[in-house]
């Protein structure tokens, strides 16, 4: 009887095992689309629509890079740790921090400074999925672009310290650069004002 009982007991959990690993494995799949991507409007009306101007959507060949292509590790352990980052990004998404093409235009600077900070540190691991030093032809390059690609190669740079911009707009450079800025605490008395931009 006691034998029956462990041995129900150990089968009932192998096979609720196997039943979450197939369920997790797929939520982690389903998430890992295009379309589920852009299904938030964030995403559909602001990155998306950018993207749809770029190489990486449309191109002579027809090789099309997908949102998860750039920005989800294939590996698993490392995809992993990006799905648990992901969550802070629904969190934003219900408390609708960019839900206006102005809130998210104001905060595109430090979501792409992230994003950068992201891929450097990981040594543009998702872009070497398709591009890497080791198999570029240089014959087949112009000559500036083998020239740089071969000195970046040498200095030991990565993808993202040249092509800021390749899949989406990039942030509006801040204007009046090297100008001095008032003190904010100033700023509310009369005889001292803000730079007007264009001026």
């Amino acid at each position: 009887m006691v034998r029956t009982r462990r041995f129900a007991i150990l089968s009932s959990a192998f096979v609720a095992g196997i039943l979450f690993w197939g369920a997790f494995n797929t939520a982690m799949e389903w998430t890992n689309r295009e379309e589920f991507c852009i299904s938030c409007h964030e995403m559909r009306d602001n990155v998306y629509t950018e993207y749809r101007n770029t190489i990486h959507y449309q191109n002579r060949t027809g090789v099309r890079a997908t949102c998860p292509d750039c920005h989800v590790p294939k590996e698993w352990t490392h995809k992993i740790i990006r799905k648990i980052q992901a969550s802070n990004e629904v969190w934003h998404h219900l408390l609708g921090s960019i839900d206006t093409p102005e809130k998210y235009n104001a905060k595109r600077g430090q979501l792409a400074a992230n994003e950068w900070a992201r891929m450097k540190r990981t040594d543009s691991r998702e872009c070497r999925n398709c591009h890497h030093f080791d198999f570029m032809d240089y014959t087949e390059q112009n000559r500036r672009g083998a020239a740089t690609h071969q000195a970046a190669f040498a200095a030991g740079q990565t993808c993202i310290d040249c092509h800021k911009g390749i899949a989406h707009t990039l942030p509006p450079i801040e204007q009046h650069i090297g100008a001095p800025k008032p003190n904010p605490a100033d700023l509310g008395k009369p005889e001292v004002m803000a730079p007007v931009p264009g001026n």
